[in-house]
């Protein structure tokens, strides 16, 4: 893929009616040539020493061959009618840009704080739960024990006491909205979900031992 774009400093007194121009007129313009797939419009976030206001125009085309097509065939009629428009109001570059990678992400929705102190510290658990390893650092939930119960005799479960003198230490990990419901029901009946506050200051979860396990 290829990028064609046009980066422009337009005066301010004429901005407004440029970027109305640009947006309803010249670019559905430009992608009705058939050259392009994609346009994105961007403002430059930054003041310029000249003044006016800087904008990107990026429009994406399948090919080179693409982009000769639109030199050849409409680049000077769609110049044309800027500078008709516009002339001397403006100054613009353009530049050819490959598309060599394209790398995404799906973005995380709402998180929270997640404070573990068992199995959920396990890099096979956290990929078999959530799809993914959980980012973590060290944190302390003080009036807080272990307790000598187990879970089906093998996994722990914390208890509150509100002793100053009792504190659990583990990691504390940055999950999704979604990510917290699938650990309810990872940590099933044995245990219950509760707000804590850790030695960091940090809100958080924390599945201690439900009451008909303690």
């Amino acid at each position: 893929m290829y990028i064609y774009n046009v980066t422009i400093n337009i005066d301010e007194p004429e901005h407004d009616d440029w970027l109305q121009w640009m947006k309803h007129t010249h670019i559905p313009d430009m992608l009705a040539t058939g050259k392009f797939t994609e346009a994105k419009m961007c403002r430059v976030m930054a003041e310029e020493e000249m003044g006016g206001i800087t904008y990107s125009i990026q429009y994406s085309c399948p090919s080179k061959d693409h982009l000769a097509k639109y030199y050849a065939e409409d680049a000077q009629r769609m110049r044309e009618d800027g500078l008709r428009r516009f002339k001397g109001k403006f100054v613009a570059f353009r530049t050819e840009l490959e598309l060599i990678s394209l790398q995404n992400i799906e973005l995380l929705g709402a998180t929270e704080y997640l404070f573990t102190y068992g199995t959920l510290q396990d890099d096979m658990i956290q990929a078999a739960v959530y799809s993914r390893r959980l980012s973590g650092s060290p944190d302390i939930l003080k009036g807080f024990r272990i307790s000598d119960h187990k879970v089906a005799g093998a996994y722990p479960v914390i208890i509150k006491t509100d002793e100053p003198k009792d504190n659990v230490e583990g990691i504390v990990y940055l999950v999704t909205n979604k990510e917290l419901l699938k650990t309810d029901l990872y940590e099933g009946v044995a245990y219950t979900r509760l707000r804590a506050t850790l030695e960091s200051g940090r809100e958080c979860w924390v599945y201690i031992g439900s009451p008909t396990e303690d």
